[in-house]
């Protein structure tokens, strides 16, 4: 049942993804080929109206296939061989619903929907995890002997609201700040009976919490907001996890982590199966509460990597097309193909290396 979840979470985010390349894709009149959630073969498929809608073998992605994606589909008589033989049957095509023949900013809006609708799925979560069990309080339950809090005289109740030029709103926050600037010291900006005081702390290395820390404790309390509250703490739930996978990526890029800190499909779907079985053992709610978390989690994460310049990705994609808005003329569809198609290599080649060492990972767990 845990992987058949960790699965399931998968596909509702790639669902989402591929949905918004479909509606904007509809909206903006281009022929949909297939819609399918998946890779490899086809399991269940069926087509309804001129749209093949499929799920196939492999629930680690899927596709929104439009007519002319990938072609330059011009002229006054366009057509598509079907079939085999030295007399293949050709089918019409209505050139003026192929991608490649929209305007520019109407190509930008049905690639850049995919990872928005990302950011949409991820807020809507937000919202319901916050309206279900609220959101905890960037307030210092108490200070650790030892440690610069103490020392700076910062007490049990004052209210962090700014960690260096970052505003606080909950105590992840402090948390995540804490961990992406590790060693450094930190400026914290918090509230104490109506007044504002400013220290620096300075952090020091816990051996048993094998991490930095400033040497407070978070009160641990949920507060359950309004409507108009959990809206906005909605938003402020799911900037913070754009927030945390940019400076993840951040860090990666600069060496902080390794690739061997990298998880692929099978690392995700590992930790998602732990987090469910522990979970049980609460009950069934935190077990929807923990899975809601690391949904917003992996769609905000779906939503920043395709949005990034690469080659094959959404986000690379996005900047041909910028740049055949600003030229005033298409980028030789030939040079751009074979960018993407060195790009996918890139990428194909980085998700076996990953996936290799989620297996290696997964298989010495195991002993």
């Amino acid at each position: 049942m845990k992987f058949v979840v960790a699965i399931l979470i998968f596909c509702i985010i790639v669902l989402f993804h591929e949905w918004g390349h479909f509606l904007l894709a509809k909206k903006n009149g281009i022929k949909v080929e297939e819609f399918s959630i998946g890779l490899g073969p086809t399991i269940i498929g069926f087509t309804k109206g001129e749209t093949k809608y499929s799920i196939k073998l492999l629930p680690f992605g899927g596709a929104c296939m439009m007519q002319g994606e990938d072609e330059d589909v011009q002229g006054g008589n366009s057509e598509h061989e079907n079939g085999f033989g030295a007399n293949p049957s050709k089918i019409k095509i209505d050139e003026s619903r192929s991608f490649c023949n929209k305007t520019p900013l109407q190509r930008i809006s049905v690639v850049a929907a995919g990872p928005l609708f990302n950011f949409l799925m991820a807020f809507i979560f937000s919202v319901i995890l916050i309206g279900l069990h609220g959101h905890t309080q960037p307030i210092v339950y108490d200070v650790m002997p030892g440690y610069s809090a103490q020392a700076a005289g910062m007490e049990a109740g004052d209210e962090i609201i700014k960690m260096g030029k970052m505003r606080v709103h909950f105590y992840e926050e402090i948390t995540g700040y804490t961990l992406f600037h590790p060693g450094e010291d930190i400026q914290v900006t918090y509230l104490r009976d109506g007044q504002t005081y400013t220290t620096t702390l300075e952090q020091k290395y816990d051996e048993d919490a094998g991490r930095y820390l400033m040497g407070i404790y978070g009160a641990n309390e949920y507060v359950k907001e309004g409507p108009i509250g959990t809206l906005k703490y909605g938003l402020y739930e799911m900037k913070y996890w754009i927030w945390y996978t940019l400076n993840s990526l951040k860090m990666l890029v600069t060496g902080q982590v390794s690739v061997n800190d990298v998880s692929g499909p099978v690392g995700i779907v590992t930790v998602v199966a732990d987090a469910y079985e522990q979970s049980m053992a609460d009950g069934i709610y935190y077990v929807f509460l923990n899975m809601m978390n690391i949904a917003i989690l992996l769609s905000a994460n779906l939503g920043v990597m395709n949005l990034l310049p690469i080659p094959a990705l959404d986000g690379g994609r996005l900047v041909f097309l910028i740049i055949e808005l600003i030229r005033g003329k298409k980028v030789d569809p030939k040079r751009e193909g074979m960018v993407h198609f060195i790009g996918l290599m890139c990428l194909l080649g980085l998700m076996v290396l990953v996936m290799a060492n989620d297996v290696r990972k997964l298989f010495f767990g195991m002993f």
